[in-house]
């Protein structure tokens, strides 16, 4: 068997150097396997004595090389035994340099992967910007593999800078030809960016009224209180005026009602005192300001301001509706009536009764 292999060649090569060359690569990849295995194994038992995140999202970093990296470069190692002329020997470095870097380039893409996901938090415990973390992801990883690309090239003696220039020019051109897409792109990262309203919120734009259910990269989703989604453009969405009311801290409530003129002076002295009384003992209530506003062609005209600290549309109504009832059962009792629309009472009298027929 040793005269065997002694005695024949493959490609002008011993056989005894590809036999040794084969074995040396299996060493290699199982070797490099258990080590990383090895590594893993070590660091999850560190991460579970750890409350950070930094960790974890390592080991997951790492759980994404490719086992077909590790046999490449074993492969790799293993054909450095052969006694290769020079010039093979520099273009094994070539590959070897492009193998690392394909692997280094998965790492750091899956790190971007899970910092876009939320997998990684940020100090204060909140999901990073899904807006802005999507399109960073995108660039990111654009970045991340064309330097690759061009490191590659460099590497194997091509002349990048007239690469990089038509490049330059081609982006220009694309740029010039998706100018609308690009548009929605950066209106959503002003989105991202200046957070007009976020996933959840209820927003108010034009005749359009409803949820946020999703910001993309060009449309943003809205569920609209009828039920249907509303998908609008991003640079068309910005143009108008959002009014967002799920930011809505505490809502101002001013409403108007009128008595009629038959009302005595001192009852609609004691209208106003009976309305701040009620407000204040109202949970979340506060009230502002109750006043006998003016006279108008039908009406006593009463204007009552108070506040709700509270962005809750339903309870509003609640407080509100409450407040009605209330106001109709005190004038009732006050022996006070509404004035009825459109009905004007000024200098009216009643009629004799002898001019009635």
């Amino acid at each position: 068997m040793h005269e065997w292999l002694l005695a024949h060649t493959f490609f002008n090569l011993p056989a005894y150097q590809w036999v040794t060359a084969g074995f040396l690569t299996l060493v290699y990849f199982f070797l490099i396997l258990s080590i990383w295995k090895l590594v893993i194994l070590k660091l999850k038992d560190f991460s579970a004595k750890t409350l950070n995140r930094i960790d974890d999202v390592i080991i997951e970093v790492l759980q994404a090389t490719q086992k077909w990296i590790f046999a490449l470069f074993a492969l790799l190692l293993g054909i450095r035994f052969l006694a290769l002329p020079e010039r093979w020997l520099d273009r094994l470095d070539h590959v070897t340099f492009i193998v690392l870097g394909l692997q280094i380039a998965i790492w750091i893409s899956k790190g971007i992967t899970l910092w876009a996901s939320g997998t990684l938090i940020t100090r204060d415990g909140e999901v990073p910007n899904p807006v802005i973390t999507a399109m960073l992801s995108w660039i990111f990883k654009a970045v991340v593999w064309s330097v690759l690309l061009l490191t590659v090239l460099a590497n194997v003696g091509v002349n990048i800078t007239a690469f990089v220039a038509s490049l330059g020019i081609g982006g220009v051109a694309v740029a010039l030809a998706v100018q609308n897409i690009l548009s929605d792109l950066f209106a959503s990262l002003s989105i991202g960016l200046d957070k007009p309203f976020v996933i959840g919120d209820f927003i108010i734009f034009g005749d359009v009224m409803g949820t946020v259910e999703r910001v993309g990269l060009k449309t943003t989703h809205i569920r609209s209180l009828n039920g249907e989604q509303v998908i609008c453009s991003n640079t068309e969405l910005l143009k108008n005026t959002i009014r967002n009311y799920k930011r809505m801290s505490q809502r101002r409530v001013a409403f108007t009602f009128g008595v009629s003129y038959a009302t005595d002076p001192d009852q609609l002295e004691q209208i106003p005192t009976m309305i701040k009384s009620y407000i204040q003992k109202v949970e979340k209530a506060r009230f502002d300001r109750a006043h006998f506003k003016g006279f108008t062609s039908t009406t006593l005209e009463f204007e009552v301001v108070y506040f709700l600290d509270t962005d809750d549309f339903n309870l509003y109504m609640d407080v509100q509706q409450a407040l009605n009832l209330a106001l109709m059962r005190e004038l009732k009792t006050m022996g006070v009536e509404f004035a009825l629309p459109g009905i004007s009472l000024v200098g009216l009298h009643p009629i004799p009764k002898e001019t009635i027929k």
